[in-house]
Protein backbone atom coordinates (compact mmCIF):
# COMPACT_ATOMS: atom_id res chain seq x y z
CA UNK A 1 0.00 0.00 0.00
CA UNK A 2 1.61 3.67 -1.07
CA UNK A 3 1.57 6.13 1.36
CA UNK A 4 -1.22 8.71 -0.74
CA UNK A 5 -3.50 5.56 -0.55
CA UNK A 6 -2.67 5.23 3.02
CA UNK A 7 -3.53 8.60 3.94
CA UNK A 8 -6.28 9.04 1.73
CA UNK A 9 -8.22 6.13 4.07
CA UNK A 10 -8.12 8.61 6.71
CA UNK A 11 -6.87 5.47 8.93
CA UNK A 12 -2.46 6.18 10.20
CA UNK A 13 -0.79 7.99 12.82
CA UNK A 14 1.87 10.36 11.39
CA UNK A 15 5.52 10.32 13.54
CA UNK A 16 7.22 13.11 12.94
CA UNK A 17 11.14 11.69 14.08
CA UNK A 18 12.65 15.86 14.02
CA UNK A 19 13.85 17.44 16.60
CA UNK A 20 11.31 19.96 18.35
CA UNK A 21 13.64 22.77 16.91
CA UNK A 22 12.89 21.81 13.74
CA UNK A 23 9.19 21.67 13.87
CA UNK A 24 9.89 25.35 14.89
CA UNK A 25 12.34 26.32 11.97
CA UNK A 26 10.58 24.65 9.40
CA UNK A 27 6.76 23.91 9.97
CA UNK A 28 5.35 21.22 10.93
CA UNK A 29 1.99 19.34 10.59
CA UNK A 30 -0.53 19.37 13.66
CA UNK A 31 -1.71 16.34 13.82
CA UNK A 32 1.54 14.34 14.06
CA UNK A 33 2.91 12.94 16.75
CA UNK A 34 6.54 14.68 17.18
CA UNK A 35 8.89 11.88 18.91
CA UNK A 36 12.61 12.67 18.35
CA UNK A 37 14.56 9.39 16.36
CA UNK A 38 16.87 9.73 19.89
CA UNK A 39 13.30 8.78 21.68
CA UNK A 40 12.03 6.07 19.44
CA UNK A 41 13.61 3.12 21.32
CA UNK A 42 12.35 4.52 24.87
CA UNK A 43 8.96 5.37 23.19
CA UNK A 44 8.69 1.91 21.87
CA UNK A 45 5.32 0.79 23.70
CA UNK A 46 3.64 4.22 23.34
CA UNK A 47 4.22 3.60 19.40
CA UNK A 48 3.19 -0.13 19.34
CA UNK A 49 -0.03 0.86 21.20
CA UNK A 50 -1.48 3.07 17.93
CA UNK A 51 -3.25 0.95 15.96
CA UNK A 52 -3.04 0.89 12.32
CA UNK A 53 -0.53 2.22 10.07
CA UNK A 54 2.37 4.60 11.20
CA UNK A 55 4.15 6.72 8.66
CA UNK A 56 7.15 8.24 9.90
CA UNK A 57 9.06 11.35 8.69
CA UNK A 58 11.61 13.88 9.33
CA UNK A 59 13.24 16.62 7.11
CA UNK A 60 14.55 14.12 4.36
CA UNK A 61 14.02 10.58 5.00
CA UNK A 62 16.98 9.38 6.40
CA UNK A 63 16.13 9.30 10.26
CA UNK A 64 12.83 8.14 9.85
CA UNK A 65 14.10 5.45 7.55
CA UNK A 66 15.72 4.24 10.66
CA UNK A 67 12.78 4.54 13.09
CA UNK A 68 11.48 2.62 10.36
CA UNK A 69 14.09 -0.19 10.51
CA UNK A 70 14.08 0.00 13.74
CA UNK A 71 10.71 -1.34 14.41
CA UNK A 72 10.47 -3.36 11.59
CA UNK A 73 13.45 -5.16 13.43
CA UNK A 74 11.27 -5.46 16.04
CA UNK A 75 8.57 -7.01 14.23
CA UNK A 76 5.77 -4.08 14.16
CA UNK A 77 3.77 -4.23 11.11
CA UNK A 78 2.12 -0.99 9.41
CA UNK A 79 5.44 1.29 9.44
CA UNK A 80 6.04 3.02 6.81
CA UNK A 81 8.65 5.75 5.82
CA UNK A 82 7.08 8.79 4.27
CA UNK A 83 10.26 10.53 3.75
CA UNK A 84 10.63 14.25 4.47
CA UNK A 85 8.28 16.54 6.23
CA UNK A 86 7.82 18.71 2.38
CA UNK A 87 6.50 14.98 1.21
CA UNK A 88 4.42 14.03 3.73
CA UNK A 89 2.72 17.90 3.80
CA UNK A 90 2.27 18.00 0.02
CA UNK A 91 0.78 14.26 0.32
CA UNK A 92 -1.40 15.46 2.71
CA UNK A 93 -2.61 18.53 0.74
CA UNK A 94 -3.03 17.17 -2.26
CA UNK A 95 -5.66 14.70 -1.06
Amino acid sequence: MSIEEILKSGKYHLIDVREPMELEMDGEIESALNIPLGEIQDRKEEIEKLEGPKIFFCRSGNRSGKAVDFFRSQNLDEIYNGGGYVDVNNALENL
